[in-house]
């Protein structure tokens, strides 16, 4: 299991299905793209030597890695109304029509499972009947409620918007954090460890984690989305709650400090987590995971309507709005370690 696998089925049963067993595709939106963007900017930031890690020269990298994305996937151009010319359009011979991109696949072995880079977040202890209450979404997303009208999800954009919202977010990262003064220990690095006597498979990816000379450890996250209203920062610490616990678990050491970076709104929040708290975080995973696990047993996933569902991509397949869901697939014995996916950031 992984944050982002966590989240869907908190937020609806039946998203999980679709992502982690169906594995539908799902069209990135610009501000999915533009988040694996900068986190692929702040990456390679890091490779420069210290004095070289200004915002200008953070700014010179958006274009090339774009283009480098755009090189990989060729689809991805299909975000503007119209394919730019010279923003890292993709050969002729290496042209392709618009199509969805599809999702990496799941993180967990035979029952579906992120990400990476979820905001969903159960309330600490075990979940009711299985299946835990929905946590509130984060500033910028719908409020909960009755099913709405999709989301502005393909809301048109030109290839000089795009990048200069990139170099904007790159802008508030060098307000809350000055990079020529660290040196992470690990970037984009994987973590995982079994609980529940090897029942569960825990993974994902740390976008950074810094080690103090004294041994302490810090989780970095970087967020592209606005800050979360103060009422659900616990919701937007899930992630980094997950991350804490399997560091523990594999280290023997709980992080001194989880640290999320809004980076359109230039704010941080730092959390301190305790070993009491990471044990009940524990038994909260390990009940979420039953629930799935039964869920996938019996090929039970429900909707849960809420105002979430005009950001969905899948309304279409949605008994909540008429659809029907495809036969349930037959699972794999396995799955690939799914790789850093900030598109759910």
């Amino acid at each position: 299991m992984s944050p982002s696998r966590a989240a869907d089925f908190k937020t609806c049963p039946l998203l999980y299905r679709f992502r982690s067993i169906d594995r539908l595709p799902e069209r990135p939106t610009p501000d999915q793209l533009r988040g694996t963007l900068v986190h692929a900017v702040l990456d390679r930031l890091f490779d420069l030597p210290a004095q070289q890690r200004t915002p200008n020269r953070a700014a010179e990298l958006v274009e090339p890695q774009w283009r480098r994305m755009v090189e990989e996937q060729p689809e991805l151009l299909g975000v503007f109304a119209q394919a730019p010319a010279g923003l890292g359009e993709a050969p002729a011979e290496q042209a392709r029509p618009q199509q969805a991109v599809p999702r990496q696949a799941p993180l967990d072995q035979g029952a579906p499972d992120q990400g990476a880079r979820g905001q969903g977040a159960p309330e600490q202890g075990a979940p009711e009947q299985g299946a835990p209450e929905q946590g509130a979404p984060e500033q910028g997303a719908p409020e909960q409620g009755a099913p709405a009208a999709p989301g502005p999800r393909d809301a048109a954009v030109t290839p000089e918007e795009f990048l200069a919202a990139a170099r904007d977010l790159l802008g508030g990262y060098f307000s809350v954090e000055d990079p020529r003064r660290l040196a992470p220990a690990d970037r984009e690095c994987l973590v995982s460890v079994e609980v529940d006597d090897g029942r569960l498979l825990l993974r994902g990816y740390i976008d950074r984690l810094d080690v103090s000379p004294a041994g302490d450890l810090r989780v970095v996250d970087y967020k592209t989305g606005g800050a979360p209203r103060e009422a659900f920062e616990a919701r937007a610490l899930f992630q980094l709650k997950f991350y804490a616990l399997v560091l523990w678990r594999t280290r023997g050491v709980v992080p001194k400090v989880l640290r999320l970076l809004y980076l359109k709104d230039a704010e941080v929040c730092d959390y301190t987590p305790e070993v009491d708290e990471l044990d009940r975080f524990e038994r909260t995973l390990i009940a979420l995971w039953q629930a799935i696990d039964r869920a996938t047993e019996q090929r039970d996933f429900r909707p849960k309507p809420s105002r979430l569902c005009g950001w969905c991509a899948h309304q279409a397949l949605c008994p909540a709005f008429g659809g029907t869901p495809p036969p349930f697939p037959v699972l794999p014995a396995a799955a690939p370690i799914e790789p850093p996916d900030p598109m759910d950031d």
